[in-house]
């Protein structure tokens, strides 16, 4: 076997009861739970287990559930005695992987994800900004394309990197909808809208990343002891004060997810276990290199069945 990466899941692998069946099972995963709820001053378990979806999509409630549900599964997952070489995180997923990498308490990570929901939800008017998938298509030639757009209809950028031929572009509802009209000019076959609540990643978020940095200057952080992969740069980083910028940097710039694990399996990693809810990054990670193993953690079953 070569190296492991644990990989984190960000907003859009959230499901109404993800981790209910640890947490029923496991003291050390109700715990997780548990301290998620103090540390926010509300019970934000309910909203996990019991929904409904409506309350659970808001990005402030989003964000901490997802980081919870993936810190109780990790903390399962230690017992198999599995040391990762390398941890990532997709977006949001990235304070996962800097809980895993001892940087971030879980109690700081989780009230620093809710503030980061906030302020991203607050960042443009409701309506004003969108979000779409493309489908095909180059990625320089889609980056040029929204080029001319934002020049001549609004902002449109290149928001998530994902996989080959899966790109998210974010940015004005105007821009957004002109490459859903003209995706097909760079070999798109489908621009699909997505339902977000506001065009993350994009230059419009620029007031938010102003907010999270007050927020993060705040935080105390530790050297991370496994190398975090960084969303922004697609290289690792241990050291605090760079740890802090990129996670500033990365609410108004690109995931670079696709380039993030091509350079993970170039440092010789061929497992990937992805911990949390959904196997969303299972799906793009095998779309990257199929000849790479990856695992889902994310139930009860796929915990007692995991085996290298």
């Amino acid at each position: 076997m070569g190296k492991v990466a644990f990989v984190f899941p960000g907003q859009g692998a959230q499901a109404v009861g993800m981790g209910k069946d640890i947490y029923e099972s496991d003291p050390a995963a109700k715990s997780i739970f548990d301290r998620a709820d103090a540390a926010l001053g509300y019970a934000l378990s309910s909203i996990i287990f019991e929904g409904p979806d409506t309350e659970l999509k808001i990005t402030y409630h989003t964000q901490p559930a997802l980081l919870t549900a993936s810190v109780a599964f990790l903390e399962l997952f230690k017992n198999k005695g599995i040391r990762p070489d390398y941890v990532a995180g997709h977006s949001l997923g990235e304070y996962s992987a800097l809980v895993a990498a001892g940087v971030l308490s879980f109690e700081d990570a989780v009230r620093t994800v809710r503030a980061r929901g906030e302020f991203m939800e607050q960042a443009v008017p409701s309506g004003q900004g969108a979000m779409a998938a493309v489908l095909g298509g180059e990625r320089e030639a889609l980056r040029q394309l929204c080029e001319d757009v934002s020049r001549e209809v609004g902002v449109v950028e290149l928001a998530n990197m994902n996989c080959p031929g899966q790109i998210v572009i974010s940015g004005s509802k105007e821009g957004v909808q002109a490459i859903v009209e003209r995706g097909k000019e760079i070999g798109a076959k489908r621009v699909i809208p997505l339902e977000v609540s506001g065009p993350f990643h994009s230059s419009l978020m620029k007031s938010a990343s102003e907010r999270l940095a007050d927020v993060l200057a705040g935080i105390p952080m530790e050297n991370a002891a496994v190398p975090v992969v960084a969303n922004v740069t697609a290289r690792p980083v241990q050291q605090p004060d760079e740890i802090r910028q990129l996670l500033v940097d990365q609410v108004h710039s690109s995931v670079l997810w696709e380039d993030s694990v091509a350079w993970l399996i170039a440092q010789g990693v061929d497992v990937f276990v992805e911990i949390g809810s959904g196997t969303v990054l299972a799906g793009l990670i095998k779309k990257i290199d199929r000849s790479v193993k990856v695992y889902s953690i994310n139930s009860k079953e796929a915990l007692e069945q995991f085996a290298l």
